[in-house]
């Protein structure tokens, strides 16, 4: 299907249910446009499903939206400073991650649109961490390991040691394993390869990726499968794990909403949710919009839809990001860098949890050139939200402007089997995409009670 006849398509399937309203049933109805929920509605319509997807915004996204200048300022209450450019030139996302370039998303990219809709990806110049107050680059192999300036010359050997076997590590292999790493916790296995708390810190929190420490009592298998996918993704490219896409991240949920349009989906924006209707037995039976009601057995919807259902959702806490404007890039990075991310694990702050800071900027075509966006963002602590993420902001150098904002991290309560109800999670603080994927993955299974195959071959009449 070439890219020109798919959008055709698209925009006759978006005008038809714009104009004839919504029909009385449907096999899902999908609500918010999100990336998890474009997702799961573009594979399931793939699957032979009748789609409805409706959002209460006039645009697609949700929380990953990217949006111009103008829609920016728009959002945030604030006038538009004319001296930063042309609107139309910015793509700003709200919530910006970055992709793992041997992570699941991608390889759902690839195996559903990339190659559809022509998505085009960067590389991000590279993955640091801060330690000491100094930035430095993170070592995921045993090469990278013995010129990092972040151990001293005996610590390096240990750790270029333990990437090794890390590298070498197969599940499915006992000759790859040391003892039952099912079972046995992450912190006997840094124990038993003698490493110094400072480089597990940053091993555990900059290549694996956690939040807390909270995994070094878990079984070590996780981690270690998080290690190796850090450095497979670097090996892909050579400098850096990370990848993003050109225009933005509100590329992504679009493409997997033409997808879904182009096998039989409705999609419907502007639409506010009325109600979401359940049975005597408390199963879903359709939502109402307007006053016209829909029907389906399944919904699957981003958590702020059901906020006022009881029961269905519980926050657990709160983020707080600052999108920041520049015209320059990060100081302390190599020169010539023009995007990367820091981790500031939370030892480095004293905190329970890690800041992160990420930045794109003019050429990923996201703002004008010599311009650059940065975010910084952590989990919320204390009352004072805002103060809390100064330790990255005082990384970025002068900042044009800052837009600010706290949200709610919302999980649903229940798994959905019982009630037909499958809500997502909200979008943490981390700047990767990788928690959201392992979400897709098992909501995915959850509806559908079977895995979704991300390692399996395209078929050949899908390579188009």
């Amino acid at each position: 299907v070439s890219t020109q006849s798919t959008w055709g398509k698209v925009k006759s399937r978006l005008n038809y249910s714009l104009d004839s309203g919504m029909q009385d049933n449907y096999d899902a109805i999908v609500v918010g446009t999100g990336l998890t929920e474009c997702v799961l509605s573009g594979l399931l319509s793939v699957s032979g499903k009748t789609v409805l997807h409706i959002d209460r915004n006039s645009y697609y996204g949700g929380e990953c939206a990217s949006l111009n200048l103008e829609q920016l300022c728009q959002k945030f209450g604030r006038p538009v400073n004319e001296a930063l450019g042309k609107s139309h030139l910015y793509n700003v996302d709200l919530c910006p991650k970055l992709l793992m370039a041997n992570g699941i998303l991608v390889k759902l990219l690839r195996k559903t649109v990339a190659s559809r809709y022509n998505m085009e990806f960067m590389l991000i110049d590279g993955s640091y961490v801060l330690r000491d107050g100094k930035i430095h680059k993170v070592p995921a192999t045993d090469k990278e390991a013995m010129s990092s300036a972040l151990m001293g010359i005996f610590e390096k050997r240990r750790a270029a040691k333990f990437l090794s076997w890390v590298q070498d590590y197969e599940p499915s292999d006992p000759k790859t394993h040391k003892g039952n790493l099912q079972e046995r916790p992450m912190a006997e296995v840094f124990k038993e390869f003698g490493l110094e708390a400072k480089t597990i810190d940053f091993l555990g929190h900059s290549v694996a990726l956690h939040v807390n420490d909270g995994y070094l009592q878990r079984p070590a298998h996780d981690t270690l499968l998080k290690l190796k996918l850090y450095a497979e993704s670097v090996n892909m490219y050579g400098s850096s794990p990370y990848v993003y896409p050109l225009y933005g991240l509100g590329d992504i949920p679009q493409a997997f909403a033409r997808l879904c349009a182009v096998y039989g989906g409705t999609y419907m924006l502007n639409k506010p949710v009325s109600r979401v209707i359940f049975g005597e037995d408390g199963k879903f039976e359709g939502l109402e919009c307007e006053g016209e009601v829909a029907k389906a057995p399944i919904i699957v919807g981003d958590p702020s839809y059901f906020v006022d259902t009881p029961g269905k959702v519980r926050e657990v806490g709160k983020v707080v990001r600052a999108i920041c404007l520049l015209n320059h890039p990060l100081p302390n990075v190599p020169e010539g860098s023009k995007s990367c991310q820091i981790i500031i694990p939370q030892s480095e702050l004293k905190r329970a949890h890690d800041m992160y800071v990420v930045c794109t900027s003019f050429v990923h075509k996201v703002c004008p050139d010599g311009h650059f966006i940065a975010l910084v963002s952590t989990t919320v602590e204390t009352d004072n939200p805002e103060a809390e993420l100064e330790p990255g902001l005082r990384l970025l150098g002068p900042i044009l402007e800052k837009f600010v904002s706290v949200s709610p991290v919302y999980e649903p309560t229940a798994d959905g089997t019982a009630d037909r109800c499958f809500i997502s999670k909200s979008m943490d603080a981390t700047t990767i995409f990788q928690t959201c994927g392992a979400d897709i993955l098992d909501l995915y299974r959850r509806i559908t009670g079977h895995d979704y195959d991300v390692d399996a071959p395209i078929p050949e009449g899908d390579q188009s």
